[in-house]
């Protein structure tokens, strides 16, 4: 019911509303007959109250995406969304920057940009970025697509992950069901569905302006400012249809940020991070079990290989690196074990290497191992663990100089006469002991055996004297 229609109703009364506080927060309470006062003042009042809050509780909400797309870069901006919709945000603003990232997370993505109740913006930004690959989709789902001068968009062609030859048959059905995508998305935002499908079929590429003058995007602008002063009073289409018109301009801003749990997993996403963690755990665990009890270097092990292996749950990981770089390190251990003059070791190598190389199947090269970190980790690792192999292994093959066992073959000196049993001075210490052949006192003797707190000996003279038959 309109004001003026509550006005007429309650003129026919003849009475007046005063012109009180509710009177002077809007002139047109003035004009409410008395009889209306109880009821519609409060009303009215409640309405225009609620008006001002909601509009000066209107804001945009920005995040930036400087990274691969892949599964966090997902979950963030979904999250992002959801504030957006729950804090009723006139818009959120997608700053993008990004080479490109997986296919399944960019298609979740898009789903989640083209049911938003919120409009979105998606600018690519600052000068010298790019929105390539899976960055030229999520530009081009956005209700509003923006550039900065100076970045480029575009080279969606799909590729193989792991950068590899598909077939015929593969290569065509995936890039039909790519260009179908980008089809679908740039047709129900008013775009140029030739253009854009050219992006993906033949890897075309657009700088700002291009892509402007081509109806990929609606705006060039040097700066987010700028950006809401063209967008003002623009009327925009959704994808369901319907037509919004933004206000931008004067709006606070709200930016949204990673959650801790994301800023760590975004930088476990990184491959490169993921081989290190990867094998520095597989080092520390192996220097536990060489040292049994030194629990530091386990615990370190098991939390370094968990992580990696959170991450690479999340990567598209080839199993069969897995299975490379566990046979890098069998030969390593062997290469202490059998003197192989470091051929063992090189095969480690290059066995670590190519697992490195192999482990993340990422359809771009930020989203694999590079070869200067797989080298960098493989050569100071093979040679450090062939060393402490090594060592190990010459300690076990040494005699015991240690506890009780340690005075095995040790020389000392009768203090009594042993026939057969007396004492004996040994390493410092006097203990009971026994011979076969008689002993004087003060003669050289040598520990062949231990039994409990009883030495075993023989006198030197015994142990040097030849056998029978045998000549000098």
């Amino acid at each position: 019911m309109s004001l003026n229609s509550l006005s007429f109703r309650a003129r026919r009364t003849g009475r007046l509303c005063g012109t009180g506080l509710v009177g002077r927060l809007h002139p047109a309470l003035r004009r409410l007959p008395n009889v209306a006062c109880p009821a519609i003042r409060l009303l009215v009042l409640i309405t225009i109250v609620t008006g001002f809050i909601s509009t000066g509780s209107a804001e945009v909400l920005k995040i930036r995406i400087d990274d691969t797309i892949n599964p966090i870069t997902d979950e963030y901006i979904g999250r992002a969304i959801q504030s957006a919709e729950q804090n009723k945000d006139s818009a959120l603003v997608i700053e993008l920057s990004t080479p490109g990232g997986l296919a399944d997370s960019t298609r979740d993505i898009i789903t989640k940009i083209t049911t938003s109740t919120v409009p979105v913006i998606v600018y690519v930004a600052p000068s010298g970025s790019r929105a390539a690959s899976a960055g030229f989709f999520i530009l081009e789902s956005a209700d509003v697509a923006a550039m900065a001068p100076g970045t480029n968009t575009g080279a969606a062609h799909p590729v193989m992950l792991g950068g590899g030859k598909m077939d015929d048959v593969m290569k065509q059905k995936v890039e039909n069901d790519s260009a179908a995508l980008m089809r679908s998305v740039a047709g129900k935002r008013g775009r140029n569905v030739a253009v854009a499908e050219s992006a993906v079929r033949e890897s075309k590429s657009f700088t700002d302006q291009e892509a402007l003058s081509q109806k990929l995007i609606e705006v060039v602008a040097p700066s987010q400012q700028d950006l809401f002063q063209q967008l003002e009073k623009k009327p925009i289409k959704r994808f369901d249809g319907s037509t919004v018109t933004l206000h931008l301009v004067a709006q606070n801003e709200r930016t949204f940020e990673m959650s801790l749990r994301e800023h760590i997993l975004a930088y476990l996403m990184d491959p490169n991070i993921s081989f290190i963690l990867l094998a520095i755990g597989a080092l520390a665990l192996y220097a536990e079990f060489n040292h049994p009890g030194a629990v530091l270097p386990g615990v370190v092990g098991i939390i370094f290989i968990l992580l990696a292996s959170f991450a690479l749950n999340l990567l598209p990981t080839r199993y069969a690196a897995l299975a490379l770089i566990v046979a890098a390190f069998i030969l390593f251990a062997l290469e202490a074990k059998f003197v192989t003059h470091g051929v063992l070791t090189v095969g480690g190598i290059v066995a670590l290497t190519l697992g490195a190389l192999m482990l993340v199947d990422g359809p771009i090269p930020e989203m694999r191992v590079h070869l200067y970190t797989a080298l960098a980790v493989s050569v100071p690792l093979g040679l450090i663990t062939a060393f402490l192999m090594s060592i190990a292994l010459r300690a076990r093959r040494n005699k015991v100089v240690t506890g009780a066992q340690g005075l095995v073959g040790e020389m000392g000196v009768a203090r009594t006469p042993l026939a057969p049993e007396g004492k004996v001075f040994v390493h410092g210490e006097l203990w009971n002991a026994i011979s076969s052949i008689p002993v004087g006192v003060g003669e050289m003797i040598v520990v062949r055996r231990i039994d409990g707190l009883l030495l075993e000996v023989e006198p030197v003279a015994a142990r040097q004297r030849p056998e029978v038959g045998a000549t000098v």
